[in-house]
């Protein structure tokens, strides 16, 4: 399964005027959580939230490079779900490198498919590594563009 996949237009978004500007490590979660229950009933967003929150508890999924990919798992899910949210202001995020963090890449996915949970952050993780599809991500200036960006890169990532 491709990253886009797990993503739809309504589930991207750019923080800015219009949604508001996102400041802090806390208000990023939220509003990841905002938009992965986007057309799903079985999520609701402070369920959503519990679980990122959770896991950052644990330690911070900030990976470096100005990207994080907050997950989590969720047992009335039923497949795997993803959100990404750009922040044109970078945000502290307590990433491994300690840079601030611009691209933040969430994936939901069924507590009983750690498997294939496990190979979406691979692929999450595949597609958000080249510097400048990032650059390129980050210059889009709304979650449709952002999602486009991202349908035509994972297409060839996953091409031989």
């Amino acid at each position: 399964m491709g990253v886009s996949e797990i993503l739809i237009p309504e589930r991207v978004s750019v923080a800015g005027s219009a949604e508001g500007v996102v400041r802090t490590k806390t208000e990023a979660i939220h509003r990841l959580s905002v938009l992965l229950v986007q057309r799903q009933t079985a999520l609701t967003g402070p369920d959503v939230e519990l679980v990122l929150m959770e896991r950052e508890r644990i330690q911070s999924t900030g990976v470096g490079g100005g990207v994080a990919i907050p997950h989590g798992s969720i047992d009335r899910l039923d497949r795997t779900i993803g959100a990404v949210l750009l922040c044109p202001q970078p945000i502290d995020f307590e990433a491994i490198d300690s840079e601030p963090v611009s691209i933040l890449f969430a994936v939901i996915g069924p507590r009983r498919a750690t498997g294939e949970h496990l190979k979406t952050l691979a692929r999450v993780s595949k597609l958000l590594r080249d510097d400048g599809f990032r650059a390129r991500l980050l210059a889009a200036r709304t979650g449709r563009d952002a999602f486009t960006l991202i349908a035509a890169e994972d297409g060839r990532t996953l091409t031989p």
